[in-house]
């Protein structure tokens, strides 16, 4: 991946943020090959489906939303989702400063064309941890939306 790409898949990974907890176990080896889903166990089955099946029933207005994933998700091709694991893992381990700073930088560049992009994303990288937190601070990210 491009450094200079790297705000674009953060909102992937927004995007994506339910299916995070499930797409970080799946990445983990497995000591033994797991079986396909016709083989799983009535109860392995409900051990999976059981998190989303009680988000979905506490949280019905957000319905439409969790849809709107499940088919973004399925539309996208293995690169792209492995590159969405990979951000929502990033965004996880994020402290709550480094997650403003990389909302801020989202907004900054999402309108730019791929050049500017590349240019301002150049001068971000010869910033000092100071003089990033003041460009932060002076270009703050809008205000968030509620986390679902």
């Amino acid at each position: 991946m491009r450094r200079h790409t790297a705000p674009l898949f953060l909102l992937v990974a927004l995007a994506l943020a339910p299916a995070a907890a499930l797409a970080q176990d799946a990445n983990k080896p497995a000591a033994t090959p797991l079986p396909a889903w016709d083989q799983l166990t009535p109860a392995q089955r409900e051990l999976l489906i059981a998190p989303v099946r009680d988000r979905w029933n506490r949280e019905p207005e957000k319905r439409a939303r969790f849809m709107e994933y499940a088919e973004r998700w399925k539309s996208m091709p293995p690169p792209q989702r492995e590159r969405a694991r990979h951000g929502m893992q990033r965004w996880e381990g994020m402290t709550p400063e480094q997650r403003e700073q990389a909302r801020a930088l989202f907004h900054a560049v999402r309108g730019l064309d791929k050049d500017a992009r590349h240019d301002f994303m150049e001068k971000w990288r010869q910033m000092t941890p100071q003089q990033r937190a003041e460009w932060v601070k002076a270009h703050p990210a809008p205000e968030r939306r509620q986390p679902d």
